[in-house]
């Protein structure tokens, strides 16, 4: 049950300060993605993201800063192999099935879907 609750709160609280940006502040929403994708990918290479991820599961996996995580924990985990192409490399490895997933079934909600205008 703590899980949950603690997935919960962190998504939660990723969520919340993430609205509260574009509410608050003049950003707009794709200043706040691109925001909360680099705080990811920070909180990645001082190494906090993956306690958090331990702590709360799905509430650290599932909002955007998951992605920067991935952009950098891929790079790093290659680059370590590698060297410098294995960072290049690495960035793709991990995020290529979220960034081919989105792209298809962008393609397909526009082929069902018809925008206004």
């Amino acid at each position: 049950m703590g899980t949950f609750w603690s997935a919960f709160l962190v998504g939660g609280l990723i969520c919340v300060v993430g609205q509260l940006l574009m509410d608050l502040t003049p950003l707009t929403p794709a200043h706040v993605l691109s925001l909360l994708v680099v705080v990811g990918a920070v909180m990645d290479g001082l190494g906090w993201y993956e306690p958090l991820i331990q702590f709360a599961g799905a509430g650290a996996t599932v909002p955007i800063t998951s992605f920067g995580n991935a952009l950098v924990h891929g790079a790093t985990a290659e680059g370590e192999k590698s060297g410098v192409v294995g960072v290049l490399t690495g960035i793709f490895e991990i995020t290529s099935a979220g960034i081919s997933a989105a792209i298809i079934f962008g393609f397909l909600t526009a082929l069902v879907f018809r925008p206004k205008g």
